[in-house]
């Protein structure tokens, strides 16, 4: 069997995967088992067996709209590594990461699922006891590749977020009907935040309508990259049923037979094209010239090698193209992605695409430095493993301070020395509960080995824990391993209060609490979008209220986009999410799953209440005795309205804090303590209570007025865009040894509340909506139906049609040069031609009637609850959206008069 440059693909008639190469699920596990080494220090310098092996590893996940074929196309990988004997269907419920009954149900992706396997299918840890040879593509040796599942509906955007927020690379799935859909575009923005490398896999080209030339031109159109068309359809006498794909990296074309399991495919060299199918080969030659050019652009290896053979763009080696595609890959800022073809359902294209994800993405030692930070100080962890961070952060803490005292270091511990200990930094990004294993906490481990039985000291909640169980997990079976080494994704089991986000470390020694420099080590946290549904969670009976918090809790933990807060005035447990499926899966959860005896009622939508004016200053002493111990302190508050743009203009000298939090703005002064940035961290003032300092002032006053604003004055809905101005003046307001913290807030408090009760007798308050950014796609015939509902019906106004989708709410961490990147022009973009289109006016018609359309609008969220099957009954089943909160905004007394009675109506 002779090994193609860039596909490990048999020669004609010969199966991909024989008996030969065939492992059962059992021995793969076992292998893996025995091939964890288990380093008995940690060093920065790699073995040459971890550094192997971890060049051979490739952590990916699998990014699309919903229903564009992810699910598909993990169960056909599985199958052709041997990892299945079977390939699963998502339509019967029998697929391997789709395994919850709610995801079997109704037929989506719910949760990300974690799973294992090599590719090619050979005995994975016997190539890596010898050195690979370098004369041969990386697909001829096996890899292993660690592949996460994400969801595509928008309801789980958290899902995908912190799913990325772990990957080294990602596949791009696009459906060959639909194209560049509108929730493509959100995944594809929030990969760029994390800036990991892509493949884009054009998938159903089996199906009437695939338009693979015309998704290649959306791909640089709408996502703003260069497609380097890698493949192109294979269409049986140009116009005829897809039946496998043509290289243009190798010039040849794979063959798929129809209604075969895909393994046995039919190779073409390009002389065979030029006899068989002619026209194929004329586009093929055309496909490996625009590669070429495409990739002179950016890499000069490529055109060296361009001018070695003579300036003939076929002549080119094929090993030289896939290293120039890397380097492009790796190279993020060259905007070039490649793009590759095949239907997964038919079992065509699978292979190859696996080929590119060993060929194409990087190894954990390639991607991106992680971001950590460390005593203040922000870098990548590979230079905190070296020490030159550690230097960075000595330097910052030992520069003075405008006169004052110096921050206290870290002298009794030598920072290096700490670092030294390191052991392992691994960072959870999941949590899940399990019925039968308990509570599994997925990790991805970014330096050294992370072991069984060892203490983790979590960064976020300062405490450590034992890892008793280490998994190894594959959807839902999971297989327990000794150690999990850097680069890699796997399972602790046993940790009791381990959250999504947080940092683990483990280090040399016995002691409970690792070096100082340690225990500040974070790396980069996850993002949790705002809720903008609510519903109300309510036990069966008093005697089961405890036990649906404790599931409550449980359900919080395993997913952070979900909140739960309590109702004062009625006593109700609200839990809010991101959607309406968000919240209808979480409710099955809760009472199937956790078997939580409880009842929720209906969706409703979380409004805010904002202030028309300014209030007078208002002050407040609190005087009370609590635990027999006397507590007194004072406030003066001030409330008026804070539209968010002139949040940097409001401080002065006498300024401790102003910081924007849940859409409010809370601003401290203390007229004579004149204290400046520096002073805050130090332990005494002789202006302050004994035992209070100047951060403690601020962090009690802080909490005292956000627990103010959480409840309005008129409507009980919680404040937005308000700013609060906090006044304490040292000698009316302090009490010496009488004022604690626990006083201080509750003089806070009741100032905030009682301005914003003087709100109600002065300019008054108004309520407040969310407002969503909607992204509709819909056909040409649609689109005057569903514009007129928009901006009539619905209250809506449309921003743009066909424009680029803009970057949401949850999307504020987006790099802002992405922005700034020149358009890409689409008709300078290589796209081969479809077989439905001709030069006859007729065609070109009826081909503009039926492609997509997208509508950009705003929209008041009540208008969008229950909007999908109206929106489906409008487009004959075609239509569909994404949305995410764009801001909040005062409502027109006729639309609040109608709210407050649709409100009091439903109670």
């Amino acid at each position: 069997m002779v090994v193609a440059p860039l596909l490990r693909l048999p020669q004609p008639g010969m199966r991909c995967m024989g008996s030969h190469y065939y492992r059962t699920q059992t021995n793969h596990l076992k292998s893996l088992i025995s091939s964890q080494i288990r380093p008995r220090y940690f060093s920065t310098s790699l073995s040459r067996w971890q550094s192997d092996a971890l060049d051979r590893t490739r952590n990916i996940g699998i990014i699309a709209h919903i229903d564009a074929g992810k699910t598909t196309t993990t169960e056909r990988m599985l199958y052709y590594t041997g990892f299945t004997r079977r390939i699963g269907d998502v339509d019967e419920g029998s697929t391997v990461t789709d395994f919850l009954p709610a995801e079997r149900a109704r037929g989506i992706t719910i949760q990300s699922a974690a799973i294992t396997f090599h590719w090619p299918p050979g005995d994975a840890n016997g190539a890596s006891s010898s050195p690979p040879d370098q004369s041969l593509p990386r697909s001829a040796h096996s890899h292993t590749i660690n592949l996460i599942d994400t969801p595509g509906h928008a309801d789980f955007t958290f899902e995908v977020m912190r799913s990325l927020r772990i990957l080294d690379g990602a596949v791009c799935i696009l459906d060959g009907v639909a194209g560049v859909e509108a929730q493509t575009e959100q995944v594809w923005h929030q990969a760029s935040t994390y800036k990991i490398p892509r493949v884009i896999y054009v998938n159903k080209l089996d199906r009437d309508g695939a338009a693979f030339g015309r998704t290649v031109r959306e791909v640089s159109s709408r996502l703003a990259v260069h497609p380097a068309v890698c493949h192109i359809p294979w269409f049986d006498g140009g116009n005829g049923p897809f039946v496998g794909i043509a290289d243009a990296v190798n010039l040849q074309g794979l063959r798929w037979k129809e209604g075969e399991d895909g393994r046995a495919v039919k190779m073409m060299d390009l002389q065979q094209l030029d006899a068989e199918e002619p026209s194929l080969a004329e586009e093929l030659r055309r496909a490996r010239i625009a590669l070429v050019e495409l990739l002179s652009e950016q890499d000069e290896i490529i055109v060296e090698k361009f001018f070695e053979c003579n300036e003939d763009h076929v002549a080119i080696e094929p090993m030289d193209i896939v290293d120039s595609l890397r380097r492009c890959v790796l190279d993020q800022t060259t905007r070039i992605v490649p793009l590759f073809a095949g239907a997964s359902f038919r079992n065509m294209g699978v292979q190859p695409l696996l080929d590119a994800v060993v060929n194409l993405l990087p190894s954990p030692p390639e991607a991106p430095d992680p971001e950590v930070s460390i005593g203040g100080v922000k870098g990548g962890l590979r230079r905190l493993l070296s020490g030159d961070l550690i230097v960075e952060q000595n330097e910052q803490a030992s520069a003075p301070s405008k006169g004052k005292k110096k921050k206290r270091t870290m002298a009794h511990a030598d920072p290096k020395e700490a670092i030294a200990k390191l052991q392992s930094c691994a960072l959870a990004f999941k949590v899940v509960n399990d019925p039968k294993r308990g509570v599994l906490v997925y990790v991805r481990v970014y330096s050294g080995s992370l072991d069984r039985n060892s203490l983790l000291f979590n960064t976020n909640l300062h405490l450590s824990e034992r890892a008793p169980r280490l998994l190894k997990m594959y959807a839902n079976d999971a297989v327990e391993v000794d150690s999990i080494l850097a680069g890699h994704i796997g399972v602790v089991v046993g940790l009791k209060h381990a959250r999504t986000g947080d940092t683990l470390v483990s280090y040399a020694g016995n002691k409970a609490t690792p070096p100082e420099p340690l225990t500040s080590l974070q790396l980069r946290p996850i993002d949790v979008p705002p809720p903008v549904f609510f519903t109300s969670v309510e036990p069966h009976s008093l005697s089961e209220e405890k036990r649906m918090q404790e599931s409550l809790a449980l359900l919080l933990r395993e997913d952070p986009s979900l909140h739960v807060s309590v109702d004062e005035e009625s006593g109700q447990t609200l839990l809010s999410g991101m959607g309406e499926l968000h919240l209808e899966i979480a409710r099955d959860r809760l009472i199937n799953d956790l078997k939580a005896k409880a009842s929720m009622g209906r969706i409703e939508i979380g409004y805010r209440e904002s202030g028309l004016g300014a209030s007078t200053a208002v002050t407040k002493i609190f005087d009370k005795e609590i635990a027999g111990r006397r507590a007194k302190a004072g406030c003066t508050a001030i409330v008026e309205p804070f539209n968010g743009e002139d949040a940097s203009d409001v401080a002065d000298e006498d300024t401790l804090l102003a910081e924007t939090l849940e859409g409010n703005q809370i601003i401290i002064r203390a007229p004579g303590l004149q204290l400046d940035s520096a002073s805050l961290t130090d332990e005494a003032s002789p202006l302050l209570p004994p035992g209070i300092n100047p951060a403690t002032l601020c962090t009690a006053l802080q909490n005292g007025a956000l627990a103010a604003l959480a409840r309005g004055p008129q409507f009980t809905f919680p404040m937005h865009n308000t700013r609060v101005t906090l006044n304490i003046n040292p000698a009316e307001h302090l009490f010496g040894n009488e004022t604690t913290t626990s006083a201080l807030s509750a003089a806070a408090r009741q100032a905030t509340s009682a301005a914003l009760r003087d709100l109600l007798a002065g300019p008054g308050t108004v309520m407040m909506e969310p407002v969503m950014n909607v992204i509709i796609s819909v056909d040409e015939a649609s689109l005057g139906s569903v514009v007129h509902d928009i901006s009539s019906s619905r209250g809506g106004h449309i921003l743009s049609l066909d424009e680029e989708v803009p970057v949401s709410a949850t999307d504020a961490s987006e790099s802002p040069t992405e922005d700034a990147l020149p358009p890409i022009d689409p008709t300078r973009v290589y796209a081969p031609p479809d077989p439905f289109m001709s030069p006859s006016v007729g065609a070109e018609v009826s081909v503009s009637a039926s492609r997509p359309r997208t509508i950009t609008a705003k929209v008041p969220l009540k208008e969008m609850v229950g909007y999908l099957k109206h929106l489906r009954s409008l487009t004959a089943g075609r239509g569909t959206f994404v949305m995410s909160v764009d801001r909040f905004e005062n409502m027109s007394p006729p639309r609040q008069k109608a709210v407050l009675a649709e409100l009091r109506g439903g109670f």
